[in-house]
């Protein structure tokens, strides 16, 4: 009787095990960013249209059709990017300024997938454009300046009419890289036109060196080519260490936006709705 009793505890213990370990069982994991940025970016991106897609809908509209009217794209415009002044606005260390809306399809999706917008905007748009801002000081470096007087008069050797067109467009600011969406203002840009003889025959226009030949010959002879490759990879270390706070938390933000992909995109494969307004940490 005792050895029937001992049997009987130890089934029931081992019954307890197996239904707790039942009960404790863990959870699916949820679903993560793939590692590789570009795979990265097209998620953001997907989820970022499924957002944008779902809250036109929500209003009677879609992107996938072009409006009947003028009245019916004014209506979708403002729909997707926002009306009114713009909230959001930088002004780039180049002079140029970016703004964007916080209302809008699109800044509301951007607001799932990022949280705080403004920080969002700031960093996005400075990480952008760290290569316009590293370009505006190796131009401002004594050395560029004076490779690229030595190229301007290889481009117009004495005797021949200056080209003030050339010079515009070699000095002429990049302009800023934005957000995928976003009105920007910046300094007006000369007009550029091309450079024509007042006389010139068709052997003359055929035997002129191109235009783009010439300025890459006068690159390399006047040391601008040299001298660029040479402060551009510096200038460019030095402004992301000047901006390292922002890259920082550009960072942060897009891993945190991955994650929120993988789950938007997810409950979608799953045909769930994610909870709407929630963000991953």
């Amino acid at each position: 009787m005792r050895a029937l009793r001992t049997a009987c505890a130890a089934v029931a213990a081992v019954a307890a095990l197996v239904l707790a370990g039942c009960a404790t069982a863990p959870a699916r994991p949820a679903p993560g960013p793939p590692a590789a940025e570009g795979r990265r970016d097209a998620l953001i991106r997907h989820a970022q249209r499924i957002l944008v897609d779902r809250c036109l809908a929500g209003q009677g509209l879609t992107s996938a059709r072009k409006p009947s009217s003028e009245e019916d794209d004014r209506r979708l415009r403002t729909a997707l990017f926002g009306s009114g002044p713009t909230e959001l606005s930088l002004t780039l260390p180049t002079g140029h300024t970016v703004r964007a809306h916080t209302d809008g399809c699109l800044a509301a999706a951007r607001h799932t997938l990022y949280g705080d917008q403004r920080r969002w905007f700031r960093a996005e748009v400075t990480v952008n454009n760290l290569r316009a801002e590293a370009a505006a000081r190796m131009r401002a470096d004594p050395a560029h300046r004076a490779a690229h007087a030595r190229f301007i008069r290889c481009l117009d050797p004495p005797g021949e009419a200056g080209t003030p067109t050339r010079q515009t467009a070699v000095e002429s600011p990049t302009p800023p890289r934005e957000p995928a969406v976003g009105t920007r203002t910046r300094p007006p840009q000369a007009v550029l036109e091309p450079r024509t003889p007042a006389r010139q025959s068709a052997g003359e226009a055929r035997t002129r060196p191109p235009h783009m030949a010439v300025e890459r010959r006068c690159r390399g002879e006047s040391g601008l080519a040299s001298v660029e490759a040479r402060l551009e990879p510096v200038r460019l270390a030095e402004v992301r260490s000047l901006r390292r706070a922002e890259l920082a938390a550009h960072t942060r933000l897009r891993t945190s936006a991955a994650h929120r992909a993988a789950e938007i995109s997810a409950a979608v494969r799953h045909g769930k709705t994610p909870e709407k307004g929630s963000v991953s940490p």
